[in-house]
């Protein structure tokens, strides 16, 4: 028995590492998230706090684009790219190799049932022009 646990051990590790499903990554930061009551009392002095820091910005203008932002170079822009692309790439639910072959299948069988459609529609339209014009 203990030698089934061992092996259930680096399983759970590696699925807390990194989430395979959406399913499972939303369950992950469902548990992730601390659960406060809603009536303590430091979550009321946070909220107070937060709404004096709102009103207190309501008043003042909008600070434009070019005092927030500073300019970065060529090839930082390109490593931010590249690291947001990864980022994305990464949200992505990928299908798996059945799927594939029968999104593949659908595919092809289309694409060969158009082409006979428009081979077909040509080979008429071209017959009675031949008719017509002789």
């Amino acid at each position: 028995m203990s030698e089934g646990r061992e092996q259930d051990q680096p399983e759970e590790r590696e699925g807390a590492s990194r989430p395979v499903t959406a399913a499972a990554r939303r369950e992950r930061r469902g548990s992730a998230r601390p659960a406060g009551r809603k009536d303590s009392v430091e979550a009321k002095k946070a909220a107070e706090a937060d709404s004096d820091a709102e009103e207190a910005k309501k008043g003042r203008p909008t600070r434009s684009r070019a005092d927030s932002e500073k300019r970065v170079g060529f090839f930082a822009r390109i490593v931010r790219y590249v690291r947001e692309v990864v980022s994305e790439l990464r949200k992505v639910i990928w299908p798996t190799r059945k799927q594939m072959i029968t999104y593949t299948g659908v595919v092809l069988v289309f694409v060969a049932f158009m082409v006979a459609l428009v081979f077909g529609l040509d080979s008429a339209f071209a017959w009675g022009m031949f008719r017509v014009f002789g």
